[in-house]
């Protein structure tokens, strides 16, 4: 008789997004990116979304105590290698998810927690109701890793220079500001990460347009992170991966298009 083998654990990735039912973006984005990185995601969900693969025709935050309780039913048994958080849903979501934060990290003080400041869709609808840079405020301190998109770190400083951009930022307490470049011009972009690590990174940029590639990144961010690679690491491997993605991308329908995570 074969010896019995103790199962394989996985590091967990605690995730708070929102339900977006297309698939592309949100919590099922965030499950299979962090999935593909070797760790495991556990989903609370701040928000239900209606939306397609180009646009959000509503968003209900999900109440404040309800995001606690799936928190805390999750932080209470298992342990958590990471933080990954999407919309808020509300600003007094992201007060209690802040809190579940703060929790964590009197037990582990070093507790990575990625930031993805989706502040609306790429067509530019809502996706947190009332002012979205004020409810992402208490999160902000709390970020080993931001990764906002060009137009999303200029409406979280008003100034338009990453360097600026970047200071503004950590100087809320961000340790680590990774502005990417998606949104730019020019046959190539370029993320740059401030910070502990101060580092850029040139991609080829691809054709078309795709759903969830920030969720996508921010997430395979969170997986390393919870694997326990060094931050410059993380970073490496989470951009290759998402350029993978994006490259392999298939449709759904017509508009932007699913990375295949």
């Amino acid at each position: 008789m074969s010896a019995v083998t103790a199962p394989v654990q996985r590091p967990c990735v605690l995730v708070f997004s929102g339900l977006d039912p297309s698939g592309g973006a949100g919590l099922v984005a965030d499950a299979q990116a962090v999935a593909a990185q070797g760790a495991h995601a556990l989903t609370v969900c701040t928000a239900l979304t209606v939306q397609d693969n180009d646009r959000v025709f509503a968003v209900e935050p999900v109440a404040t105590d309800l995001v606690l309780r799936q928190a805390r039913a999750l932080t209470g048994k298992m342990a958590i290698g990471a933080v990954k958080i999407g919309i808020p849903g509300s600003a007094a979501n992201a007060l209690a998810i802040a809190d579940v934060i703060r929790a964590l990290r009197r037990v582990q003080p070093q507790l990575p927690v990625v930031l993805d400041p989706v502040l609306a869709s790429g067509h530019g609808d809502v996706l947190t109701p009332g002012d979205a840079v004020a409810a992402l405020a208490p999160l902000l301190a709390l970020a080993t890793v931001l990764t906002p998109n060009g137009p999303e770190a200029y409406r979280l400083t008003g100034v338009e220079a990453g360097a600026a951009q970047a200071a503004m930022l950590r100087g809320q307490g961000c340790r680590n500001v990774l502005i990417t470049g998606g949104h730019d011009d020019g046959p190539h972009l370029l993320n740059h990460c401030y910070g502990d690590v101060d580092h850029q990174w040139q991609w080829q940029r691809l054709p078309g347009q795709f759903h969830g590639s920030g969720c996508t990144l921010a997430a395979a961010i969170a997986g390393h992170l919870a694997l326990r690679l060094p931050l410059v690491a993380a970073l490496e491997r989470a951009q290759h991966y998402c350029f993978g993605a994006l490259r392999d991308a298939y449709a759904v329908a017509a508009g932007q298009r699913m990375p295949h995570r």
